[in-house]
């Protein structure tokens, strides 16, 4: 005959309890941008336009977000010829 032992589930007082990490909420439509192109209007987001790469690839501008609003417009205006 063999003797089995139960061991209890409960944590030992040393361990810390953690609480658990909750995530911030999505921001709502603040970070969306609106530009006409030809009469339509095309909402962007907070990450910034899509590139299109000579090789037929879309991307999007790294640092965005960092850049001034002037900035944004230039490099609006270069996108919209470019793409």
């Amino acid at each position: 005959m063999s003797s089995s032992q139960e061991q209890p589930t409960t944590t030992p007082a040393s361990e810390p309890h953690h609480e658990p990490l909750l995530l911030e909420a999505p921001p709502n439509n603040d970070g969306q941008q609106e530009l006409q192109v030809g009469g339509t209007t095309v909402k962007l987001d907070r990450l910034g336009p899509l590139v299109v790469n000579s090789d037929g690839t879309l991307s999007r501008i790294a640092n965005w977000e960092h850049m001034t609003s002037i900035e944004k417009e230039r490099t609006y205006r270069i996108l919209l010829k470019r793409n």
